[in-house]
């Protein structure tokens, strides 16, 4: 059964918002943990999920798979987002690393 075009749609506009409020993440001080971080995006796909609850049309049927989509492909898109935070953190030990202690 194919998502319904309003739907649809609203998953688009989903995905576009989700992304900006990822990429207006600054990695600064102060650093939290990596488990902290994946707790906090957990609760923004929630937040999103809740939110787009109320708009989703259709079925119910029809409106828990829109929901279900949108949920998958804001994983997905805060996956590269949680690495580069990894890798963030990696870099930062390596260089606290590399410093010589006096």
């Amino acid at each position: 059964m194919a998502l319904l075009q309003a739907n649809k749609d609203l998953i688009s506009v989903g995905m576009k918002e989700f992304n900006i409020l990822l990429n207006q993440q600054v990695f600064d001080h102060p650093l939290i943990a990596e488990e902290d971080l994946v707790v906090i995006v957990n609760d923004w796909v929630n937040m999103y999920i809740n939110y787009y609850r109320q708009r989703v049309t259709g079925e119910k049927q029809e409106q828990d798979r829109a929901l279900q989509e949108l949920q998958q492909e804001l994983r997905t898109l805060a996956n590269p987002f949680l690495a580069r935070y990894r890798a963030f953190l990696k870099s930062l030990e390596e260089s606290n690393r590399a410093v010589p202690s006096s």
